[in-house]
């Protein structure tokens, strides 16, 4: 299982596991894989930290750090909140009191609006992150900004991009990308269109070149309904380097989701998903619960751009998640969470050492039974 991307950021497994949790992040860089945090939660204080975290529990392991510098969005400057229409705040009222959600308690704050949504949120958490000892950078939407992507590399920092298409990636490439990660649409969070089995090797074979001229070496991950060893192997014969695992992780023991959250991933099948903008503006793929079904139904506003959707619904999401447990009101029907359709199998609760150790022999599995059918 090592991948000459796995050789050379000193894995023992091909294995990319993106959680905001550092506990996640450190067991899976402890247990030979790569754990990545995802930022985009963190204030510059919490985002310091987390990594003051990992870089206690990882025993000196390579990790890495996920943020969000999209290449599309509103810049709403100072006055963030007079980009929100009216109409989208009465509804998004109407909807909490339909399901009796209930205030927050005086003096309790909601989620911060912005956080690192935007490249004017990102930077300040870059100036932490460069000065942590981090193997792999990843910008969840889009190709960064060159000057990161150069700050970056100066530091000995490998870089990655999410991409959901063939010219996404190809963009990247020409931006001076380490990794793409080509994403399928069965992934959860932001994801595009086509399926990770069309998708991987169509990147795969489109990375070796641009517009005809052959470019240096980019490694690719196949993300996007891979939950299994079985899965991991397929990944690897259609041409990637290793996996980027992200939903896996909701519900191992180390996971800093909350009890309700928890149940319904345990409980979720595979189609029990749905691609939607109700998160943040931009599709991505969450559990299907009444907050998804109000924000798809073309009766009601439509959810807004990035980042003011997270904008306008960063107090209601805070809520839903504070209420969740109060079994006196309908607030568990409204929450959600970024999540694949890999939810399926993710049917309990079990570190994340077994887990990897799983990935592994099933993976061995895999490979001896392809073997063993032997030439065509």
């Amino acid at each position: 299982m090592i991948t000459p991307l796995a050789k050379k950021l000193g894995l023992t497994m091909p294995v990319f596991a993106f959680s905001k949790a550092p506990a996640v992040v450190a067991a899976v860089s402890r247990a030979g894989g790569m754990g990545v945090l995802g930022a985009v939660a963190y204030t510059p204080d919490q985002l310091r930290e987390a990594l003051d975290y990992i870089e206690a529990h990882c025993d000196g392991k390579p990790y890495g750090v996920d943020v969000v510098m999209p290449e599309v969005y509103v810049k709403p400057g100072d006055n963030v909140e007079a980009h929100i229409p009216p109409e989208h705040r009465a509804f998004v009222d109407r909807l909490l009191r339909e399901f009796g959600v209930p205030e927050l308690p005086a003096g309790e704050a909601a989620w911060h609006s912005l956080l690192g949504w935007t490249e004017e949120t990102v930077r300040p958490q870059l100036e932490i992150i460069f000065q942590y000892p981090i193997k792999l950078l990843a910008n969840a939407l889009g190709t960064p900004p060159k000057d990161i992507i150069d700050r970056a590399h100066d530091n000995g920092i490998l870089v990655a991009a999410l991409a959901g298409s063939v010219r996404h990636a190809q963009r990247q490439i020409a931006q001076g990308i380490d990794v793409v990660v080509a994403q399928g649409t069965e992934a959860g969070g932001h994801c595009g269109e086509i399926a990770t089995m069309v998708l991987v090797p169509d990147v795969v074979d489109a990375v070796g070149q641009i517009d005809g001229r052959p470019v240096k070496e980019v490694a690719v991950l196949a993300a996007g309904g891979i939950g299994t060893g079985r899965q991991m192997a397929a990944a690897l014969a259609l041409g990637a380097q290793g996996v980027w695992l992200g939903s896996l992780w909701l519900t191992c023991a180390e996971s800093d989701v909350n009890a309700e959250v928890l149940d319904k991933l345990l409980s979720a099948g595979s189609g029990d998903t749905v691609r939607s903008k109700a998160l943040s503006g931009k599709p991505a793929r969450q559990l299907k619960t009444a907050w998804s079904d109000a924000w798809d139904n073309p009766k009601n506003p439509a959810p807004l751009l990035v980042p003011l959707q997270f904008v306008l619904t960063a107090e209601a999401t805070t809520r839903i998640h504070r209420f969740a447990s109060d079994s006196t009101t309908r607030t568990k029907e409204l929450l959600t969470s970024p999540v694949g359709q890999i939810v399926g199998r993710m049917n309990q609760v079990e570190p994340v050492a077994v887990i990897m150790d799983r990935l592994r022999a099933e993976y061995e599995t895999a490979l001896s039974r392809v073997n063993g059918y032997g030439q065509f």
